[in-house]
C-alpha cells in the first residue's frame, strides 16, 4: 500500500522514504508505550507546547516534512496546531518519540519531556537508552529559588514537577520590604481636594482583606504559598493609609458571601468616606474560589456594595483589588518589534447633561467603584512563593510611594507599567519568560486621592 505524504516523501510497505536525500526515514508505527505516554499527557501538551522552533527540530530529524509543517501551521490558534502535531506523531515511526523528546529539550521545554518520561516509568516499561539517569526529575539548579505559580486551576490541570515551577527572585530579596507610606503635604491637599472625592474622615474608611490560602474542596486546589505575604502587606498598607482593616482567612464560598454582606452593612460606613475590599484566592473568569472549591461570583460581590444594597456608601469611592486568576492561559508574551507609532487620543465631546433640572437626584445602581485585577480576562496570575504575588507586590510599592501625590486610577496605571515589565525566570518550564498584564475598570466620577497623613494627627 502506498500513501503519499508529499512530492519528495512517501511510504511503501511501512517504510518512509525521502527521494531528495535517498535515505530511509523510519518504519511506520510508534511503540504502544510511547503512544500511551503521549495520550495520557495529550491535553497538557496541547495547551503548553511551543511549536515554532520545535517544528524545525522535527523537520531537521526527518520526523515531519515541509508539507506537514505547513499543514500544522495553517491551523488557527496554538492549541489546534498542537493537536494536529499530536495527531501526526504516532504515525511517524519508532524514532518519532525519541526525536520529539530531544526537540523538547533543545527548545527549553524539558518539563514536558520529564512529564512524558515520568508517565513511561509509571507504565513500568523498559526504557530505551535515550532515557538516561540525567533525565531524572529532580533539578538541583532549581533549588533555593523562589517559585511563580498560577492562581488558577487544580493540580491535575497544572504543571507538576518534583519541585514547583520556579521564578528567580528578580531583585535577590528573600522577603517583603518594610512598608512606609509617604505623607501628603498640606500644599498638595489644598490644591487638589476640591476636585476630588472627600477623604477626610478618621479612619478614612473600612478595609476588608480576604485571603484564602489552604484549600480542602473537591477541586483539590493547591495551597497558595506566598499568599500570607500578600495579605500581611495589604493589611499593613491599608492601615498606613488610614483605614480600619478587617481580615478574613480561609473562607468557603458561602462564608465569603455572608461575611462580605455583613461587612457591607456595617454602620461605620455611614461616618467614613471610602471603602476597600481585597480578595486573594484561586480564581476563574468572573469569580474567586472559596477554600471548599466553590466559586463566588464577583458580580455578586460588587452587588453587595452598590447604591441599592449599600446606601451607607452612596457617592463614596469603593476600591476593589482582585488577586486571582481569570483563566488558565499563561501569557507567554511576544517579542517587541522596532518602531513605535504615536498614540492619538480622540477629542472628548461635551455632553448635554444638566439641560433640565431634576426634582430628585437619582443614582445609577452601580457607581463610584474602581476595581483592579491582577491579570487580563482568560489569563493566569503569577505568585512568588517567597515575595507574594506580582500584582500585590506592585500595588503596595506604588501606593506606598505615590499615594501622597497621585490619584488611585493613575497609580493603577503605574502598577500596570510594573507588571508589564516583569518576566518570569524558570528555564525548562512553561513559565520561563512568562508575562502578566494587570488591568482596572472604573466608574469613579472624580479623582480619588487618598491624602495619606492629612490632616496630620
Amino acid at each position: 500500500m502506498v500513501v503519499t505524504f508529499g512530492k519528495s516523501t512517501f511510504e511503501i510497505h511501512g517504510i518512509i522514504w525521502n527521494t531528495e536525500r535517498s535515505r530511509i526515514l523510519g518504519v511506520c508505527g510508534m511503540h504502544p508505550d510511547h503512544q500511551e505516554a503521549l495520550k495520557k499527557n495529550r491535553v497538557l501538551l496541547a495547551k503548553q507546547l511551543l511549536l515554532s522552533e520545535l517544528l524545525e527540530h522535527l523537520l531537521e530529524q526527518d520526523i515531519i516534512t515541509f508539507e506537514m509543517r505547513e499543514h500544522i501551521q495553517a491551523k488557527v490558534g496554538s492549541f489546534n496546531q498542537n493537536v494536529e502535531l499530536l495527531n501526526l506523531l504516532p504515525k511517524r515511526g519508532p524514532r518519532a518519540f525519541d526525536a520529539f523528546c530531544e526537540a523538547l529539550r533543545e527548545t527549553k521545554q524539558g518539563h514536558l519531556e520529564d512529564l512524558l518520561l515520568s508517565t513511561l516509568s509509571g507504565l513500568q516499561q523498559v526504557l530505551s537508552p535515550v532515557w538516561s539517569p540525567r533525565h531524572a526529575l529532580s533539578r538541583d539548579h532549581d533549588l533555593n529559588l523562589s517559585f511563580p505559580v498560577c492562581e488558577s486551576y487544580p493540580p491535575h490541570k497544572r504543571l507538576r514537577l518534583s519541585v514547583d515551577t520556579v521564578e528567580h527572585s528578580l531583585d535577590n530579596r528573600d522577603g517583603p520590604p518594610c512598608l512606609q507610606v509617604k505623607p501628603c503635604t498640606p500644599e498638595f491637599y489644598r490644591t487638589h481636594h476640591q476636585l476630588a472625592y472627600r477623604l477626610q474622615s478618621r479612619p478614612r474608611g473600612l478595609a476588608l482583606v480576604l485571603s484564602n490560602v489552604h484549600f480542602t474542596g473537591e477541586k483539590d486546589l493547591d495551597s497558595r504559598s506566598g499568599g500570607d505575604v500578600d495579605h500581611r502587606n495589604l493589611v499593613t498598607l491599608f492601615k498606613l493609609l488610614g483605614y480600619t482593616v478587617h481580615v478574613l482567612l480561609d473562607q468557603t464560598a458561602q462564608e465569603m458571601q455572608e461575611k462580605l454582606q455583613n461587612f457591607a452593612q456595617l454602620s461605620a460606613h455611614r461616618v467614613t468616606d471610602s471603602c476597600i475590599v481585597a480578595l486573594l484566592s484561586h480564581g476563574v473568569e468572573g469569580g474567586v474560589y472559596g477554600v471548599d472549591g466553590k466559586v463566588l461570583q464577583l458580580q455578586e460581590v460588587f452587588r453587595l456594595f452598590d447604591n441599592a444594597n449599600c446606601p451607607s456608601l452612596q457617592n463614596k469611592p469603593k476600591m476593589f483589588f482582585i488577586q486571582a486568576c481569570r483563566g488558565d492561559e499563561t501569557d507567554r508574551g511576544v517579542d517587541q518589534q522596532d518602531g513605535k507609532g504615536p498614540t492619538l487620543s480622540p477629542e472628548c465631546e461635551e455632553g448635554d447633561a444638566g439641560r433640565q433640572e431634576l426634582l430628585k437626584m437619582r443614582l445609577p445602581t452601580r457607581s463610584d467603584m474602581i476595581c483592579g485585577y491582577a491579570c487580563l480576562r482568560g489569563t493566569a496570575a503569577m505568585r512568588n512563593t517567597k515575595r507574594g504575588s506580582w500584582y500585590v507586590e506592585a500595588l503596595t510599592q506604588i501606593f506606598s510611594e505615590r499615594a501622597c501625590d497621585m490619584h488611585v486610577a493613575d497609580m493603577l496605571v503605574k502598577v500596570n507599567g510594573l507588571i508589564k515589565e516583569r518576566e518570569g525566570y524558570a528555564p525548562g518550564t512553561e513559565f520561563h519568560r512568562c508575562k502578566e498584564m494587570s488591568e482596572y475598570c472604573s466608574t469613579l466620577c472624580r479623582h480619588l486621592y487618598l491624602f495619606p497623613g492629612h490632616p496630620p494627627t
